[in-house]
């Protein structure tokens, strides 16, 4: 389905040009998210994947794209990297029902592989078809602090020329002012092996820490 604009500008959210910006309140913007067409993605994916969260959350915690538990449940950060995300988020004293959760890109690309779904990473045309909808949720949530999570969300926000690897968990300053970072997607840890994997996740910890911290200024 095309969007519908509120005014054909660049959202002040993020790096990344957007054309239009949704219309309406949160819970319109999940409704027409799950109609959209804009990129061939929705053919083969059980269902948009949108964000979930407290309209007024104080802080939106985008991912990269759903995995396959994500799809089949319409839900982000459902799996074992959205167990991870919940544990550390405990572990600074975020409480996790007060954030809002969603992805940069909001169906599940895969290719199938017998009964398996292997996930595939979403292409620059895929990902700026979704970037409507991350704006839309921004925009209406307005949030005091987003954190990127992974690459895609982190060049979403920030421009392509970021890299998580040497920027993360620096405070970055959104074009609208609001304070941002990013830090490592948490499937990204579930991947790694010992030592990486523990250095790494100290380092989500300290990142999360950082915007706990700032959350109780």
């Amino acid at each position: 389905m095309a969007v519908k604009p509120t005014a054909p500008a660049s959202s002040t959210w993020m790096a990344k040009p957007v054309d239009a910006i949704p219309n309406g309140a949160l819970s319109r913007l999940r409704a027409e998210a799950a109609q959209c067409r804009a990129c061939p993605l929705w053919r083969p994916a059980t269902q948009t994947v949108f964000g979930r969260g407290p309209a007024s959350a104080r802080l939106v915690l985008v991912g990269e794209q759903p995995g396959d538990r994500e799809d089949l449940a319409g839900q982000p950060f459902v799996g074992p990297a959205g167990q991870l995300l919940r544990e550390t988020l405990a572990q600074v004293g975020i409480d996790t029902a007060s954030v809002y959760l969603t992805n940069a890109v909001k169906h599940f690309k895969f290719v199938p592989r017998g009964k398996r779904r292997l996930h595939q990473r979403a292409n620059a045309s895929e990902q700026a078809a979704c970037r409507p909808w991350l704006a839309g949720e921004l925009a209406r949530i307005a949030p005091e602090v987003v954190v990127a999570l992974g690459a895609m969300a982190a060049q979403t926000l920030f421009g392509n020329a970021f890299r998580v690897s040497t920027q993360r968990g620096a405070w970055q300053t959104l074009p609208n002012g609001r304070p941002a970072l990013a830090t490592w997607h948490p499937s990204a840890l579930l991947r790694m092996r010992a030592p990486d994997r523990v250095q790494a996740e100290h380092q989500f910890a300290q990142d999360l820490a950082r915007v706990a911290d700032h959350l109780t200024r």
